[in-house]
């Protein structure tokens, strides 16, 4: 069994394993002030313990489907069931070498009596939306379950599962930003928020296919589209298919290129209020920008080296430039970073 006998607040436990589950995620808390860093430190590692169990090649789906339902009535305040019973339900599936991932899973009542800490009006804006995010999970596990992995037939369920995945939470996010925004400011977030959350998850699709693939055994590019290509979806990393794939890896970028204006448009209407700062969500908007550069003239890359990156130099150039007083014109600076890296572009 994993254990961890750290000492020191929940929140503060919470903070160090963040930064082992998802270096992307923790630059977006780190540029958070509080108590927004610590309610989304703390909701995003709560979907991440449901985000570990769905893409855990070793567990069958029939059981993973009972731990995310078990783990879902734990969260819920009015089933008897705690979060100890899930703990004793997974424990028997707690890879020896599971890493950081797998530690949040076995000490989720850690992050559980972190949320219980948190102010009851972030408890309310953000329990729904992960409740959804598990349940979602859940019912993507069971309807592939003949498969022992995701299948994605049509570009439609692509987008279903990227809402679930991503889009509740960015319901979540909005939920604590509305809190004491003006009404005006409230409809432009709700209206925006799903073309956030769909760029920046379908990005991730384009850009983990070979690790998705190898790695977890899902295959989230729409099989209709492998098809049309020629590629049978249970060879989508084979060598010879490389050249196909990878239009189809530019073709779920163009999907997600689609959602980049009403993502700046939520950018733009986010208050910076409850420590909520511009350049949280911004930085990771800018990046998927530059994913989507890289992916357009490196799909191959995908398949060949296992994923396109931006460089270390490029996201110190774009955290950088939210240093200042100044608000950078997010427009401008997409504009900048879908043509080329801004670490160059940047340079006097």
């Amino acid at each position: 069994m994993i254990t961890d006998a750290s000492t020191g607040s929940e929140s503060e436990w919470c903070h160090e394993a963040l930064d082992g589950t998802s270096r992307t995620f923790a630059i977006t808390v780190d540029l958070l002030d509080e108590p927004m860093a610590t309610q989304i430190c703390v909701s995003y590692l709560l979907c991440r313990v449901a985000d570990t169990i769905e893409d855990a090649g070793h567990i069958p789906p029939e059981t993973q489907s009972t731990l995310l339902r078990t783990y879902d009535r734990a969260l819920d305040p009015d089933d008897d069931l705690d979060i100890a019973a899930f703990e004793r339900a997974v424990d028997p599936w707690l890879p020896d070498e599971g890493g950081e991932d797998w530690r949040v899973v076995a000490n989720a009542s850690r992050v559980v009596r972190a949320f219980e800490a948190l102010a009851p009006d972030a408890r309310a804006a953000v329990l729904d939306p992960i409740r959804e995010l598990v349940s979602g999970m859940a019912l993507f596990v069971e309807r592939h379950a003949d498969t022992d992995g995701l299948r994605i037939e049509t570009v439609e369920e692509l987008e279903e599962y990227c809402w679930y995945a991503a889009g509740t939470v960015g319901t979540l996010v909005t939920n604590l930003l509305a809190r004491d925004a003006a009404p005006e400011r409230v409809r432009e977030l709700r209206e925006h928020d799903r073309a956030f959350s769909l760029l920046l998850q379908l990005v991730n699709v384009a850009k983990d296919v070979s690790d998705d693939y190898r790695e977890e055994n899902n295959v989230y590019l729409p099989a209709t589209w492998l098809r049309e290509a020629g590629v049978d979806p249970e060879r989508v990393c084979d060598s010879d298919n490389t050249a196909a794939v990878a239009g189809v890896i530019r073709r779920v970028a163009g999907r997600a290129r689609n959602y980049a204006g009403d993502a700046r448009r939520y950018l733009d209407a986010a208050p910076e209020t409850n420590g909520n700062t511009l350049a949280a969500w911004a930085v990771p908007y800018l990046l998927a920008l530059g994913t989507l550069r890289e992916l357009d003239a490196n799909a191959e890359d995908v398949l060949r080296e296992g994923g396109v990156k931006i460089s270390r130099a490029e996201v110190l150039a774009v955290v950088s430039r939210f240093a200042g007083d100044e608000r950078p014109s997010l427009e401008a600076l997409g504009t900048t970073i879908a043509s080329q890296p801004y670490h160059a572009a940047s340079k006097p």
